[in-house]
């Protein structure tokens, strides 16, 4: 989860660092949501690959729990800097 949620949090500080001069239309604290959102989707998404792993140890294909871990990690990760940026870089 700790992997997940770090590779999240990097991407969107990728995104929101790199904002020079925010619309004032998003507040004075407009980087809160997108940092607590981001990263909590791309930890759900790193739970979800421990549970796979967890799942291929008892006798689950192991390539299909991998691949299957890959893309939910990247659906979630995309939706939850979709969630996160919504309303302020996100229009």
């Amino acid at each position: 989860m700790l992997v997940g949620g770090g590779i999240a949090l990097l991407l969107i500080l990728f995104f929101v660092t790199g904002v020079d001069n925010p619309n004032p239309e998003w507040g004075k604290y407009w980087m809160i949501r997108p940092l607590i959102i981001t990263p909590l989707a791309g930890a759900t998404g790193g739970a979800f690959y421990a549970f796979m792993d967890y799942q291929s140890s008892r006798g689950f294909n192991r390539t299909l729990a991998i691949l299957l871990s890959i893309v939910v990690y990247f659906i979630g990760l995309w939706l939850g800097t979709v969630l996160g940026l919504a309303g302020t870089m996100w229009n």
